[in-house]
């Protein structure tokens, strides 16, 4: 049998806890659906030293205190991924499988997938070399030569968390320069295993039963170069996870949703999103979160202007 809810809230990285435990302190029948609570930061983020109160925290003790906080209140999960949003009336139909739920409003904070090289090898070496997780692959190459593809703040604490295992850490960075900020930039510089290479243009991933080189184009003398390498972790963005929504949203350039910023609210009345997945330009954990607070109190107003 259907089930009702006031929202059904798709997501549980920081935005969707948020909007989660902002939502039941507002009395709103509330429907959580995730795959697995954390995101991108229970894979991804090593450690945390710029949250509000926290010092020094990894992304999965940070997560455990989102997640035990949010379970402290009487909200509703359903693990699982949806697979398609329909909206009927002034209802929206949520398909999990077999399954359907009713609710007066969603918010979607499903958060955003790595982002592909699109070289080739990458597909055929994933997992037998290529990851995009260093906190949940990186400890398997304790002494080995890595390469971490993307000079950006994730590429280079991803290489702080690898120079830990590794013998040998080359960060390939496209542009002329790293992007990454002052400080993630100068712990780098202080580690003795890693080595920097900007204007590098990746062009192919080889190996044989594992991945075992890459080439990349020095883009300023446009000569190939290689290097051997038992590993390959990818870190250059994400794509935000919207393919079971794309009749009721429009999307940036970068297939973001694109949001009204005051509010959270998609072009369809009673849709919102929050986070990663939205066209907000900064994508930080502390920004997520209180966009999930704003697109729940968004959510509040909406419900009591609908039953008015």
């Amino acid at each position: 049998m259907d089930k009702n809810y006031d929202l059904v809230i798709i997501g549980g990285g920081p935005a969707g806890m948020s909007a989660g435990i902002y939502a039941v302190r507002q009395d709103i029948k509330t429907m959580l659906i995730t795959k697995d609570f954390g995101g991108q930061i229970a894979k991804k983020a090593v450690r945390i030293e710029n949250y509000l109160g926290l010092n020094k925290i990894t992304g999965i003790d940070l997560i455990n205190k989102f997640k035990n906080h949010l379970k402290s209140f009487p909200i509703e999960f359903e693990y699982g991924s949806v697979k398609k949003i329909e909206k009927k009336g002034d209802i929206f139909l949520i398909s999990i499988g077999k399954k359907k739920l009713i609710s007066k409003s969603v918010i979607i904070t499903s958060g955003a997938d790595p982002r592909p090289l699109e070289v080739p090898g990458e597909k055929k070496y994933i997992g037998k070399g290529v990851s995009y997780c260093t906190v949940c692959d990186g400890p398997l190459y304790k002494d080995k030569v890595i390469a971490i593809i993307g000079g950006g703040n994730s590429g280079l604490e991803s290489a702080l968390f690898m120079s830990k295992f590794a013998k040998k850490i080359y960060i390939l960075e496209y542009g002329e320069k790293l992007g990454a900020d002052r400080v993630t930039k100068d712990k780098v510089f202080k580690e003795k295993n890693i080595e920097i290479i900007c204007s590098a243009e990746i062009k192919k991933i080889k190996g044989d039963k594992f991945v075992n080189s890459i080439i990349w184009k020095d883009r300023k003398n446009n000569r190939e170069k290689t290097a051997e390498v038992d590993g390959i972790f990818v870190e250059v963005g994400h794509q935000p996870a919207t393919s079971f929504v794309k009749n009721l949203v429009d999307f940036s350039k970068r297939d973001e949703i694109k949001i009204n910023h005051n509010t959270c609210q998609t072009k369809t009345p009673g849709l919102f999103a929050a986070g990663d997945v939205t066209d907000v330009k900064y994508k930080q954990i502390i920004i997520a979160a209180g966009e999930g607070a704003k697109a729940s109190l968004s959510v509040s107003k909406y419900l009591s202007n609908r039953n008015n």
